[in-house]
C-alpha cells in the first residue's frame, strides 16, 4: 500500500483498511508467538501501513478544519 492509494480513499476506507490492518497485526502478534510465522518481516511492513493509514487521515482531518 502506497501513500497515494490511499490519499484517494475517503475517510471511512480508511478507517476500515485501519481496522483491517490492526486486525492482521494481531494475528501476526499471535502466530510469531506460537512459532508459526512464517514471514516475519510481513509484521514490520503491517506496522508501516498502519502508520501510514494513520498520517493520511490526521492530514485529511486537518484539511477539513
Amino acid at each position: 500500500m502506497n501513500a497515494q492509494e490511499l490519499r484517494d480513499k475517503t475517510p471511512d476506507q480508511l478507517r476500515d483498511a485501519l481496522v483491517d490492518l490492526k486486525k492482521e497485526a494481531f494475528n501476526l502478534r499471535f502466530q510469531q508467538a506460537g512459532g508459526q510465522i512464517e514471514n516475519t518481516a510481513r509484521m514490520r511492513v503491517v506496522r508501516r501501513d498502519v502508520a501510514r493509514v494513520k498520517t493520511i487521515l490526521n492530514e485529511k482531518a486537518k484539511a477539513e478544519a
